[in-house]
């Protein structure tokens, strides 16, 4: 069987219930209804045949993660590089201004602009330049089999858009994830590291039929 990684977003925090940009990790705890969602999300995935349990260093992350590890009894593995992008001078708005330019720049690195940068944040290219080696690190330790790695729901959107075939702009800007919402990827690739970024295709994306 070849890996498949399913990358799920976190539970819901008090940033999501006010709208609030909030990426500067470790960031808050879950609400009380993130942590009933993640729970319910380990009840849901509890006959996954699970190889390993992955978080963002997000204390969102971890706490959604927990439940799974523990349903499934592996440990959780805390990883760098997985954490949500940074938006720099947008941290903590909510206004209509910040929102607007936040959309912009998602929507030039969904389109391939990676030197696009949010103010005072991460470029598309330095997000990739840490997300896609700590994927990497996951696929070598775990050629084949189930993985989940809970995540963050904007950087999950440009991770699918930017290695699935079968995913582009369009629907990584149209589609934001749910909180526990998650994108199944496949690895359809050689064992080389050439054309890595080729090798993926999208299984599953809560709410789309692909």
């Amino acid at each position: 069987m070849s890996l498949r990684v399913m990358l799920i977003r976190h539970g819901e925090t008090p940033a999501n219930v006010r709208h609030v940009l909030d990426s500067r990790p470790p960031g808050p705890s879950l609400t009380g209804m993130g942590r009933r969602q993640a729970a319910a999300l380990a009840e849901r995935l509890a006959d996954e045949p699970v190889a390993a349990v992955y978080a963002s260093v997000a204390t969102r992350a971890r706490e959604t993660a927990e439940p799974l590890a523990k349903t499934h009894g592996l440990p959780l593995v805390v990883v760098d590089g997985v954490h949500e992008l940074q938006v720099g001078d947008l941290e903590g708005r909510s206004d209509d201004a910040a929102m607007t330019l936040f959309g912009q720049v998602f929507t030039r690195w969904a389109e391939g602009d990676l030197a696009a940068a949010m103010p005072g944040g991460e470029s598309g290219e330095e997000i990739r330049a840490r997300y896609f080696p700590a994927l990497r690190e996951i696929q070598d330790r775990h050629p084949d089999g189930l993985v989940l790695l809970v995540s963050h729901g904007g950087v999950i959107r440009l991770v699918a858009d930017w290695l699935c075939d079968n995913i582009g702009a369009q629907l990584a800007n149209a589609r934001p994830l749910p909180n526990t919402g998650h994108v199944l990827m496949e690895w359809r690739g050689s064992g080389s590291r050439v054309g890595w970024q080729a090798g993926w295709h999208c299984l599953e994306w809560t709410g789309v039929d692909l």
